[in-house]
């Protein structure tokens, strides 16, 4: 039988198959499922600072209401503070408690302030480790690229300066110098990039004038942007590689592997085919692991990387260069 174990933030991992921050980490029967279906770690759904700053006006809104009209009334009312993030916190604590497998706690903030305050809260969760859900649109026009990028390694340092437990960082691929942004984070020793953050784009409704919003899940195709990025990166920075995006089968898995990528994180293909259909791709890949003789994931973990094909080009643009020529 394969061996499927990996080591991703120096944690090992029964399996390469990581289940994506997604609406699955929402029930613990949900996270058991993924448990006992061979996951090897699993994101929990990201806590956003902008719900939490909702929460608090919408408190205060609510504490005010009427007050024009009674405002005695506001001395009988005690100071009252919203909960912030208790809310959250408490849910991963009862995931921590419920399954035995790695459990990875995801932050998406916009302070720096913010970034380092509830990753120190949701490290004391007793998550095996932390990944930074950097997802921001740079529309700024008077921020330069070296100003968003150094925001980004200042937010890491931070965090880093307060925590213990292993950090990641979920990359967005529209960086100017995505190679550059990837050695920056591993010299601040970032234990694990995730290639790449989904961006979700609204679309216009052309009859009523307003901004639609629409969740579509991955498809295969996309798949080839981070396994290109991995492919690049691996042996170029001392940092682990996550591969997230277009993961549907366990082929896909063997893809992210061999490109050089630790692990591969999935969550559409169960979002369409159930919790299940992880054992599905972890039989695929140990299926293809056996027809060519792999015992082991180390037998094959970046072999298909830039420094180790034949023509190192092809990820650059050899391949870009030969379609336009058909």
């Amino acid at each position: 039988m394969a061996d499927l174990r990996t080591r991703y933030m120096g944690i090992e991992l029964p399996t390469p198959l990581v289940v994506a921050a997604c609406s699955i980490s929402s029930m613990v029967d949900r996270i058991k499922k993924a448990e006992e279906a061979g996951a090897g770690a699993l994101v929990i759904r990201s806590l956003f600072e902008e719900q939490i700053l909702i929460q608090m006006q919408e408190l205060e809104e609510d504490l005010a209401e009427g007050s024009e009209s009674f405002a005695e009334a506001l001395h009988y009312f005690p100071k009252i503070e919203v909960n912030e993030a208790k809310e959250h916190l408490m849910w991963v604590e009862k995931a921590r408690k419920a399954v035995s497998m790695p459990l990875f706690a995801s932050l998406n903030a916009y302070s720096p302030s913010a970034w380092v305050t509830y990753a120190k809260q949701l490290e004391n969760t007793g998550v095996n480790g932390l990944e930074l859900n950097v997802y921001a649109v740079a529309a700024n026009p008077h921020r330069t690229g070296a100003q968003i990028e150094e925001r980004l390694y200042e937010i890491v340092e931070r965090v880093k300066s307060e925590v213990n437990i292993p950090v990641a960082v979920k990359l967005s691929p529209f960086y100017s110098s995505m190679s550059n942004v990837a050695s920056q984070l591993a010299k601040r020793d970032v234990e694990g990039l995730v290639l790449f953050n989904r961006f979700l784009q609204p679309s216009i409704n052309p009859d009523d004038l307003t901004l639609t919003e629409e969740m579509k899940l991955s498809s295969p195709e996309e798949i080839r942007l981070p396994l290109r990025w991995i492919a690049l990166l691996y042996g170029q920075v001392e940092t682990d590689l996550a591969l997230s995006t277009g993961v549907h089968s366990g082929q896909d898995v063997a893809k992210a592997i061999l490109a050089g990528a630790s692990i591969a994180q999935t969550a559409s293909a169960l979002l369409m085919n159930g919790i299940p259909y992880l054992s599905t791709m972890l039989r695929q890949l140990e299926g293809w692991m056996g027809e060519h003789q792999f015992e082991s994931l180390d037998a094959f973990r970046g072999i298909c990387s830039q420094q180790n094909v034949d023509d190192a080009f092809a990820f650059e643009r050899a391949q870009y260069i030969k379609l336009l020529r058909r």
